[in-house]
């Protein structure tokens, strides 16, 4: 069994992929709208073939995120260059290192907030 994608509710499908395209490298891989034409669906992958569905509603631009959902994480060669680099809208956690899970670690959030965590091994 594989994991195959991630659907996040975004506000602007164009600009989140960008984002993705951008600053972690993930790819365009394809997109479709739903019949009703309300709901456009913009798919990035990265370098594995996972992708994250950006799933962008005609007037839904704000989200509650609840408790159930926290972060994902993306592999980087460099946390300290990745976090630097990333043009990110809001600092979670600065690089530091986990010890305890063997890596350096930051978190960062997307244009419409989704967390981000980059990892890199010890």
């Amino acid at each position: 069994m594989d994991i195959l994608h991630t659907c996040m509710n975004v506000s602007d499908a164009d600009e989140l992929a960008d984002w993705y395209v951008e600053h972690l490298d993930f790819e365009r891989s394809w997109e479709f709208t739903s019949d009703d034409g309300t709901t456009r669906n913009v798919y990035v992958a990265d370098g594995n073939g996972v992708e994250l569905q950006l799933s962008d509603t005609e007037g839904e631009d704000e989200f509650d995120f609840g408790d159930g959902w926290d972060h994902f994480a993306v592999a980087v060669d460099d946390v300290d260059a990745a976090f630097d680099e990333i043009d990110h809208h809001g600092v979670v956690q600065e690089p530091s290192d986990q010890p305890a899970a063997g890596a350096r670690t930051a978190f960062v959030e997307d244009p419409d907030g989704h967390v981000v965590e980059l990892i890199e091994p010890l």
